[in-house]
């Protein structure tokens, strides 16, 4: 069954509920939520997706996230997020909220902050592998691995504000 989510107009209102699939493919506007965790350190959690999602199979990406549910907000969403992908709990903080034309389809993507204190224990059908990186080691890795589309605009924004 589709995950349905709320197609969005380009001020970010809703417009009504509609299938992800359909979204995607119709290049409707909805709702996307990530975050971007760091350890104590200050190192940047970077996973590669198990290759057998439907999206982006087998590339790196910086952002832990996904489709914001129908009635859910962002921040509930790159909470549930971090529990499902990461078997982990961690407050969220806003960094930034923009309208993503790259990858698939257009969205709306919110973008979180977490520092993780407890060891990840990742969902193996979401994450196939996980490390964390200081941000000269992710700087590198974006030139080298295959990342998904938004990852360098999300650091360059992350980074720049």
């Amino acid at each position: 069954m589709d995950e349905l989510v709320e197609r969005v107009d380009e001020q970010d209102r809703v417009l009504g509920t509609v299938g992800r699939a359909e979204a995607v493919r119709e290049g409707w506007l909805h709702r996307v939520a990530v975050v971007v965790c760091r350890d104590r350190r200050g190192r940047y959690l970077v996973h590669r997706r198990a290759e057998g999602l439907s999206r982006f199979p087998g590339h790196y990406e910086l952002g832990i996230g996904g489709a914001v549910g129908v009635g859910e907000t962002y921040e509930q969403a790159a909470a549930r997020e971090l529990r499902e992908e990461l078997g982990t709990a961690a407050a969220v903080s806003l960094r930034f909220t923009f309208l993503n034309r790259g990858g698939l389809s257009p969205h709306w993507l919110a973008v979180y902050d977490a520092v993780l204190t407890e060891t990840v224990a990742p969902d193996a059908s979401e994450v196939a592998w996980h490390g964390w990186l200081t941000e000269p080691e992710l700087r590198r890795a974006l030139r080298q691995w295959t990342f998904t589309p938004d990852s360098p605009e999300i650091l360059g924004r992350y980074l720049g504000g």
